[in-house]
């Protein structure tokens, strides 16, 4: 039986689009706005965020996981905070053309990456931070940040991400969950759910699936709201038992996400652990938001 690999099995001609198109709509956020806003992120500016997610000699992610997909996943994650100190020390007095072209570089890797690197690299598995992911779904996570950080560029007055976008990262998010939850065994899955639809993972011992779902309430266990609610909950820009309190998320079937909460164990900086920790906290209390949550979680 074919092991199922969730987006990497989609192949680069449904996760290309959505990653480039990702780049595009940060690229043209950042070519809008200040790049000395300050931002919520504390510390940061826009330039920041920017410089953090450019293509530099400091930061050169994507070519480490090529390299590691060649091994056969072998190698060390990389520590990002290390990576993140280097290059913002190198290039804190860059100029707003130099941060841009730096954002181009990573948007360029990426598009070569998927034009001339071969297919047979997607699906092998490489070393990230989280963990071993096929190769493109590592790539598709650059989504996801770019989705994240797209929110907080808005916050600090550029235009809106677009809504693809968003639905790209939420794409993003139930793949690295699927992936992680296959990895420690754990049969499940879940929605993200939202008024536009959204994206459903289910994983077991053998892999993981991904796949769009309509609009509408959807069924089992799911988080529900709108996607930038979903990607700020998820990445911990927002508290998520203050969104629940507040209606602006609703969970379906929480002992669901319980049954997810352990990969929290395994990779705790992963995409969505905050709702997943929330899944934990809830279910271990007596009262308090698990009674306002019945039936809506």
């Amino acid at each position: 039986m074919t092991r199922s690999r969730g987006m990497a099995d989609a192949g680069r001609d449904v996760v290309g689009p959505m990653v480039l198109d990702a780049w595009e709509a940060f690229l043209g956020q950042a070519e809008s706005v200040d790049l000395d806003r300050p931002t919520r992120l504390p510390g940061w500016r826009i330039k920041e965020i920017c410089l953090h997610l450019g293509c530099w000699e400091e930061n050169t992610a994507l070519a480490a996981l090529i390299a590691s997909a060649r091994t056969g996943g072998t190698g060390t994650p990389p520590d990002v905070d290390a990576v993140n100190a280097r290059v913002i020390a190198a290039h804190r007095d860059a100029s707003r053309e130099e941060v841009l072209a730096g954002l181009r570089r990573g948007r360029d890797t990426t598009a070569r990456y998927l034009t001339e690197e071969p297919v047979e690299l997607d699906t092998a598995p490489a070393v990230t931070v989280v963990g071993r992911l096929p190769l493109l779904s590592a790539v598709l996570g650059q989504a996801y940040e770019l989705a994240v950080h797209g929110l907080d560029l808005a916050d600090s007055g550029a235009p809106p991400a677009p809504a693809p976008v968003l639905r790209s990262g939420l794409a993003a998010l139930a793949d690295v969950t699927g992936a992680l939850a296959a990895s420690c065994g754990i049969a499940g899955g879940a929605t993200l759910a939202t008024p536009d639809g959204g994206w459903a993972f289910a994983a077991d011992g053998e892999g993981w699936t991904v796949r769009p779902t309509p609009p509408g309430r959807p069924a089992g266990t799911a988080v529900e709201g709108p996607a930038d609610v979903l990607l700020e909950a998820a990445s911990g820009r927002i508290n998520p038992v203050a969104a629940l309190a507040r209606r602006r998320l609703k969970v379906h079937e929480l002992g669901g996400l319980l049954t997810l909460a352990p990969i929290v164990q395994v990779a705790p900086g992963i995409p969505g652990g905050p709702i997943l920790q929330l899944a934990a906290r809830t279910l271990g209390s007596a009262g308090g938001v698990l009674g306002r949550l019945r039936g809506r979680r």
